[in-house]
């Protein structure tokens, strides 16, 4: 099942100096993401995981 939704906080597997980034938007198979030290990137997700980050509550 994928969570991956608008406004989840993920990071780039491949990229850790990105930091933490959130989604801004999904169409298809392209999530578009703003990285706290990359800005605005566009991730294929048939190419890439990204690493959905879940804070305890």
């Amino acid at each position: 099942m994928d969570l991956l939704e608008v406004g989840a906080l993920v990071r780039h597997p491949e990229e850790p100096g990105w930091g933490l980034g959130q989604v801004q938007s999904i169409i298809g198979h392209r999530v578009t993401v703003n990285f706290e030290g990359a800005g605005k990137q566009v991730i294929d997700r048939r190419i890439v995981t990204l690493e959905l980050i879940e804070f305890d509550q």
